[in-house]
């Protein structure tokens, strides 16, 4: 990772690209070729990699092996990853490695409830703020 990308603020990270889900019911970590386990704060999920919010440092390249279940479907997953970028004191960027196709299709469903939820979530809140006369415009 170059120097550029963290440069600008200590929480600033790659660009996010793809939809991501903020919330898991637990996620466990163990650093491979290691016996210790990381019990951490929910990441921010996509579907190829998350960032994990932990005051722990890791090196760039660190395999990690994850066991998390998803907040909304509450299927486990389990993969290993690649740590991608560190910010210290703040978390890890990782990228699944070796997912199973069956894996991924835990991930993309929960993606799908996460976005259909958001935009439930947003209809209501127009609605909300539209008034009684729905139609979002205000009386002079």
């Amino acid at each position: 990772m170059s120097a550029e990308r963290v440069s600008s603020s200590k929480m600033a990270g790659p660009p996010v690209r793809e939809p991501r889900v903020r919330g898991l019911r637990g996620i466990t970590v163990a650093y491979e070729g290691r016996r210790e386990e990381i019990v951490i704060k929910p990441p921010d999920l996509s579907s190829r990699g998350m960032f994990i919010s932990t005051a722990k440092t890791f090196p760039e390249g660190a395999v990690l092996n994850l066991r998390f279940r998803l907040e909304r479907s509450g299927a486990e997953v389990q993969t290993r990853s690649e740590v991608r970028y560190c910010l210290p004191g703040v978390g890890v960027g990782v990228e699944f490695i070796g997912i199973s196709p069956g894996e991924q299709q835990k991930i993309a469903a929960e993606l799908k409830l996460e976005a259909s939820a958001s935009s439930a979530s947003k209809r209501g809140s127009r609605k909300a703020r539209s008034g009684p006369r729905g139609n979002g415009s205000r009386e002079s």
